[in-house]
């Protein structure tokens, strides 16, 4: 079996990069062979995106993130542009909606999530998508804006309902180690409701720990955890379910399924 992390912020588990190495090959010891990096602000990618520059099994998205919706820098729409263009740079994210912490005001955020829909949709590629508090802000927007290559719901954390709606469009959802959770009831119910083909999973890494690694720091090799919960769930073998989000996976980010 192997795995792919859709969405880890390595930058945020360790700052040193020979550590952070430590944690890719921890990670491939557990059968995690892919990851996708994010950066929490877009003034970290080019230092995250040289860290690991080595890790050929690492690729990366770009992006602002809501909460850095006040501060997103000068030029960083050249910055994504620039970005996209690297190697193994296969995503613009994580981009998106964050009523919960108020980052800004919701004018301001909604403006930066359309504007870098729209960069996505011009640059080609597709995009990964916060959504904290905002759902129906979120699907509203993505109803007219969502780019031509999809986006992936990252972190799902909305019910089945709003499942139902969201995979009217060209939409993933990933899950994330609270799934393993006993009171993540929305999920559970929502899991079910899904096409197989559209389900990912990630580690959120550092947050999000599954169950069974309570109290430690989330890390990419705890993926399998949430796989097998997910398995569980969906009454499939663990080894065909790995080869489906596999797959699932690789087809969201433009990959080779190998």
């Amino acid at each position: 079996m192997q795995y792919f992390d859709t969405h880890a912020h390595l930058g945020l588990i360790i700052d040193d990069p020979i550590e952070q190495l430590i944690v890719i090959q921890e990670a491939r010891q557990a059968s995690v062979n892919r990851v996708v990096s994010f950066c929490n602000s877009l003034h970290d990618f080019a230092r995250v995106y040289e860290n690991l520059k080595s890790a050929a099994n690492v690729y990366h998205a770009v992006g602002v993130s809501p909460s850095e919706v006040q501060n997103p820098g000068r030029n960083w729409q050249q910055t994504i542009e620039q970005g996209v263009q690297l190697p193994r740079v296969v995503a613009v994210g994580e981009i998106g909606l964050d009523y919960y912490r108020k980052f800004g005001d919701k004018k301001s955020q909604i403006e930066l999530f359309i504007t870098q829909l729209d960069l996505a949709a011009k640059l080609n590629m597709p995009v990964v998508i916060h959504n904290r508090d905002a759902g129906h802000d979120v699907l509203e927007i993505l109803r007219d804006r969502l780019p031509p290559k999809g986006g992936v719901l990252h972190c799902y954390s909305e019910d089945a309902a709003y499942a139902i709606e969201a995979q009217k469009l060209n939409l993933y959802f990933s899950f994330a180690g609270n799934l393993t959770y006993k009171n993540a009831r929305n999920l559970h119910e929502t899991v079910p409701e899904l096409p197989l083909d559209r389900i990912l999973i990630e580690s959120e890494s550092p947050f999000m720990v599954p169950t069974g690694q309570k109290g430690k720091r989330n890390m990419p090799k705890y993926l399998p955890e949430t796989a097998l919960c997910l398995a569980k769930m969906l009454d499939m073998e663990p080894e065909a379910l790995a080869a489906q989000l596999w797959e699932n996976a690789n087809r969201f980010f433009g990959l080779p399924n190998e």
